[in-house]
């Protein structure tokens, strides 16, 4: 799979492109579509970090998907995120994206909103890996497993 070009906004209000302005050689990406998904990527933060700070060119964002809907619809859940995350780093990693959530789903063969889906994408976009749900010690044990092999 290839991640589709999307355009989005980070927390500190920067328009990007993805998956062009990914920074990473790798870039570990968590997608949630519904708010109370936001406990299923906090299981994983810690350990992102850690991974990040193991791995150079290993770089994780945040891509809140929300269907699209009008600017004033926008400017309020932007800066509602932005209020409740004041760390400036986390705002920079967190980017909302707006658009047809059938669209974006069907491009990444994502049958369904039930859980976030946690991809490794490389600078081009292409999919090299994929887990989804709440942080457990087996996806944990699969990622680390596929970090291994580029990092060698």
């Amino acid at each position: 799979m290839i991640f589709p070009t999307v355009s989005g906004t980070n927390l500190l209000r920067q328009k990007l492109s993805l998956p062009q302005d990914f920074e990473g050689n790798f870039n570990l990406l968590f997608i949630p579509f519904q708010q109370w998904q936001q406990s299923e990527v906090d299981s994983w933060i810690a350990l992102a970090r850690e991974l990040e700070a193991q791995y150079t060119g290993l770089v994780f964002y945040e891509l809140p998907t929300i269907q699209l809907r009008n600017p004033l619809f926008k400017m309020f859940i932007n800066e509602g995120m932005r209020a409740g995350i004041p760390n400036p780093k986390t705002r920079e990693r967190t980017i909302t994206i707006y658009l047809d959530k059938t669209d974006f789903r069907a491009a990444l063969d994502m049958p369904d909103e039930e859980h976030i889906y946690l991809l490794v994408v490389d600078r081009l976009g292409n999919e090299l890996f994929r887990t989804r749900g709440a942080h457990s010690q087996d996806q944990e044990a699969a990622l680390r497993h596929f970090l291994e092999q580029p990092f060698k």
